[in-house]
Formats: structure tokens, sequence, C-alpha cells
């Protein structure tokens, strides 16, 4: 199995996400050894970085196949690990005073709306017009 020396997660940043990651026990019943999380870490971050198909992930990275690190990226979706991720990079940035807020939005639609908020009325629907328009007309044939 092939390391890779150029990772996408460098070895200091995976110790301190490592927590976030679910504990997996291996199955009883024996089989292929797992792919460590931090190889498959590296291949999503890789696939999803670069946009190529995850079956054409190179096997020279030494990051696992696709499927596995689909898989992978799936069970983690799952489990909710990427909003701690998340939440830990953030907390990184934050701590080496690299977040860039000049460039932050806050969009009111992704903020629910806080309890007892009134709401807006429901805008009524109008009947269909059939005046003529610009574009179309009921009577009038289209020139050439």
């Amino acid at each position: 199995m092939g390391r890779n020396k150029n990772k996408e997660i460098s070895t200091e940043l995976y110790k301190k996400l490592a927590p976030l990651l679910p504990v997996v026990t291996p199955s009883t019943k024996g089989g292929r050894p797992r792919l460590s999380d931090e190889q498959a870490l590296n291949g999503i971050v890789f696939v999803l970085r670069t946009g190529i198909p995850w079956e054409d992930l190179p096997q020279e990275l030494g990051f696992g196949s696709g499927m596995t690190c689909w898989r992978r990226l799936r069970d983690w979706q799952a489990a909710g690990v990427w909003h701690g991720l998340h939440l830990a990079l953030l907390g990184e940035l934050r701590h080496a005073d690299k977040l860039d807020f000049s460039r932050f939005i806050m969009d009111g639609a992704s903020v629910p709306n806080p309890r007892g908020a009134r709401t807006q009325a429901p805008t009524p629907r109008t009947g269909a017009s059939w005046a003529a328009n610009a574009t179309s007309s009921r009577t009038a044939k289209a020139s050439r």
C-alpha cells in the first residue's frame, strides 16, 4: 500500500480531527483489513477538491479505492461527522486568525424564525390573464 507524502490533510490536523470520527469495531467474521480513517479522509478530500469521479481515484496516492472512500463519506454523513469536522476546522482557523470576515454573508433564508415571531401572510394567487402580451397573442400569427 503506497503512502503519499503530499497528503490532503496534515498529520497534525488529522490528530485533532480523529476524536470526532466514529470508532468502528472490526468484524468477528474476518475479512479485508479496514482502510485507516486518515487515508479515507485524505481520499475524500482529494476527490471533492479535484472533482474527479470516485472510481477514478488513483491507487498510487495510497488513499484506498474510490468506492471505499465514498462509503466512508456516506457513513460519516449519516453519523453527523461532517458538521463536527466543519466546526473544528472553523475553530482552528479562528485560533490561527485566518478567518476572513470581510467575505462573510448571513442569508435570512438559512436562519430559522424565532419562536413567537410574526410570519408574513401568504401571497394571494392571481387568476390567469387573457390579455395579450409582448411575446404571444391568442389570435395573431407569428410573422417571419
